[in-house]
């Protein structure tokens, strides 16, 4: 579960926040086949609280405005 965090945290830095939430649905489809329903439930926790943020571009570009 570890390697899917890392994954939603590299594509929280990376994305735009739209593409950011496919690349974790993505993530949780495949990882639900893969996880027990203890982990993928605190997996999909972490999507939902890394969804709410928003985005380092987002920031980024809000700033230069």
């Amino acid at each position: 579960m570890r390697s899917c965090k890392e994954l939603i945290d590299d594509a929280k830095l990376g994305c735009a926040d739209l593409v950011f939430k496919e690349v974790c649905l993505e993530i949780l489809a495949r990882a639900k086949s893969v996880l027990d329903a203890k982990d993928f439930e605190e997996l999909r926790r972490y999507a939902a609280e890394r969804m709410q943020e928003s985005s380092p571009l987002q920031l980024e570009a809000e700033t230069e405005s």
